[in-house]
């Protein structure tokens, strides 16, 4: 009884702020679920409500209830607008529709603050609610109460709308057969539109009534989104009442959680997020199978691999080798020339860039080139093993805070610590590999994202490796080579990221034109057919997965050679959003495309915003929505760095 009485409140607390979360993952669930909208501005629209509920605040009944009604009805008007934004993106999949929305959310958090301010806005309540009320012998404030109330009526007449009503009947129609719901005399767009908007009114709602609980300010939104998104994740998407039950438990575990385990808290959310995801996928995706018979028994395959090598052999030896001219020509004629010409051209910008700059954009060229190598590592499993990431940003982070660690140690040789760097983010890799392979689509973004945040809540808490939130600075200087000297000045920090990246790039590219890049290629496209060829898909994917943590860590070892500091920002979820954005924009399936994507990414985030202080969020913002509208392909779609048409992959679509 003591234990229980100790704890009480804050059980409580974890009831309030879970029915908090309820109401917007009810929205969030709602968009996803039944309007197949993938929404990641959603914590924006939670903002809108708090924003103006705080705004409209004045202590009264009249206050409150007119805050209500605007916070509503704007985020509402939001939710419809999300719905004209995102119809274009129906055909593209979920992918395209995740960075426009996100980039959606940059430009709406951007125009709250600069309309709102950056502080945290006060709240104030009626005064019957501003007062406490005695709880089991405990004081425990009355709005909290209050508003536990009003969130289970809220469910109880969702539910009731969703089950029961003509209205409910047309929204699930819509989610499960559009063609039946026109062929009725109902418009599938005008019920996408609604949906859109009562997700963006229980938004809304709950900004408005959760703003005395989560105050309107800075990393709200983002804060909310996160939540919102592992409580769709532990509830499903079917049933109100099992989000109301997971929600419920993430409030718990937000509140009680931190003072009954607080060693264990900021782990358990995205643990369960990724153990239920990966769980589901066991389920939901065929089961790998390897053919029976003899073409699926590895003595026969290998013996026909032999023979058939060595008859290839055997017809080389005995055919004359032409003479160089004729070999030269051949190539020319294949259009080898036109794929190596953006590579010299690269080449050449990349190494008269230091002439041409000064040591600012020096050390930003720099970064661009430790994101950019972060995108290639993103391009190799979302374009060619057809593995949509937002958690790559995780060996990326191992990789930088291993160099950061080596040089603390007096490991400082650039060459040793890229390649300790690379070899514990492969390591990191095939630990987390076998749950991120087995699943498809939509499941990889959240498994991958929940591998990320886990990741984030490691760094914060394990100081001693990481410096927590205030990260690491001050370690020695990395030396090119042996026996030189630590670099400091950014032209020779520049030569040697350069060096490093043209050396990753061409062993990237060499890896993918192979016969090995061409299975994993297959695997992406014809899945089935390959497992049914008796190939090991699942062993495919893994390699394609340690092998792309490698070139990510070798970015983040980059990152803090080039910036000599590290810190939790620059390995977070918002730097895994940019890199997803530098493959699109460069084209899923480009290498080079990536670099250059990369670089536009950086020089529209530290150079443009240097220019417009304060509006770096909206510039990228409307990066994010200008490269999904106006590049569906990427550059690689616009053949401005290949010859050739491009790949007819689609930057949307996150199923192989």
């Amino acid at each position: 009884m003591d234990l229980l009485d100790a704890h009480l409140v804050p059980a409580v607390d974890g009831v309030a702020y879970g029915l908090l979360l309820f109401v917007v993952a009810a929205g969030l669930s709602l968009a996803f679920g039944t309007a197949g909208v993938l929404n990641l501005s959603h914590g924006m629209l939670y903002a809108i409500g708090a924003y103006t509920g705080a705004e409209l605040s004045d202590g009264t009944w009249g206050g409150l209830a007119l805050g209500l009604a605007a916070g509503t009805a704007a985020a509402a008007l939001a939710g419809a607008g999300l719905s004209a934004a995102t119809v274009p993106l129906a055909r593209r999949g979920h992918l395209a529709q995740a960075l426009l929305t996100f980039g959606i959310a940059l430009v709406g958090g951007d125009l709250l603050i600069q309309f709102f301010g950056a502080d945290e806005l006060p709240v104030r309540v009626p005064g019957a609610l501003d007062s406490s009320v005695h709880l089991l012998g405990h004081r425990y404030p009355a709005y909290r109460l209050c508003f536990i109330a009003m969130a289970v009526v809220l469910a109880a007449f969702g539910t009731w709308v969703l089950t029961r009503t003509r209205v409910g009947a047309a929204v699930r129609a819509s989610a499960d057969d559009p063609q039946m719901l026109a062929a009725t005399g109902h418009n599938p767009r005008a019920v996408h539109t609604g949906v859109l908007a009562a997700a963006g009114a229980l938004a809304g709602a709950a900004g408005v009534l959760g703003a005395p609980i989560i105050g309107p300010g800075p990393g709200t939104s983002e804060n909310v989104l996160m939540l919102s998104l592992v409580v769709v994740v532990l509830g499903g998407l079917r049933s109100l009442w099992a989000t109301f039950a997971a929600a419920v438990a993430v409030g718990e575990v937000q509140t009680l959680g931190v003072s009954v385990l607080p060693d264990l808290a900021p782990y358990l959310l995205f643990a369960a997020m990724a153990a239920v995801l990966v769980f589901r996928s066991r389920f939901t995706e065929p089961e790998a199978h390897e053919e029976r018979g003899p073409s699926a028994d590895p003595v026969s395959r290998l013996r026909r691999l032999l023979a058939a090598r060595w008859e290839n052999r055997r017809r080389a030896t005995a055919a004359p080798a032409p003479a160089a001219p004729a070999r030269l020509g051949a190539w020319l004629h294949s259009a080898g020339w036109r794929q190596a010409v953006p590579l010299l051209v690269l080449l050449a910008v990349l190494f008269a860039l230091p002439g041409m700059l000064d040591s600012y954009s020096i050390s930003l060229a720099g970064s661009a080139l430790a994101l950019g190598l972060l995108a290639v590592s993103v391009t190799v499993l979302t374009g060619y093993a057809g593995l949509p990431t937002l958690g790559q940003t995780a060996p990326f982070a191992v990789g930088a805070y291993a160099t950061a660690n080596l040089a603390d140690a007096g490991w400082t040789v650039g060459p040793v610590q890229i390649v300790l760097s690379a070899l514990a983010a492969a390591v990191f890799s095939a630990v987390t590999g076998p749950a991120v392979i087995r699943a498809r689509g939509t499941t990889v973004l959240m498994i991958t994202l929940a591998v990320g945040e886990l990741t984030s809540a490691v760094i914060n808490q394990v100081k001693s490796l990481t410096g927590g939130a205030d990260g690491l600075v001050g370690f020695p200087a990395t030396r090119a080579l042996w026996g030189g000297e630590g670099m400091t000045e950014e032209r020779e920090l520049y030569v040697y990221a350069a060096v490093v990246a043209v050396v990753a790039v061409a062993l990237t590219l060499l890896v993918l034109r192979s016969p090995a890049g061409k299975l994993l290629t297959g695997t992406r496209g014809a899945e089935a057919r390959m497992r049914a060829s008796g190939h090991p898909v699942g062993r495919y994917l893994l390699v394609a997965h340690i092998c792309a943590g490698a070139l990510a860590g070798v970015g983040g070892s980059l990152m803090v050679t080039v910036q000599q500091y590290l810190s939790p920002a620059d390995v977070g979820f918002e730097i895994a959003a940019f890199a997803l954005l530098a493959v699109v924009i460069g084209g899923t399936t480009s290498v080079i495309g990536a670099l250059l994507g990369a670089g536009l990414i950086v020089f529209t985030r530290d150079w443009v915003a240097g220019s417009w202080p304060g509006h770096g969020p909206l510039l990228l913002g409307a990066l994010f929505i200008a490269a999904v509208y106006l590049l569906p392909r990427g550059l690689a779609g616009l053949r401005l760095l290949v010859g050739r048409p491009a790949p007819a992959v689609s930057p949307g679509k996150v199923s192989p």
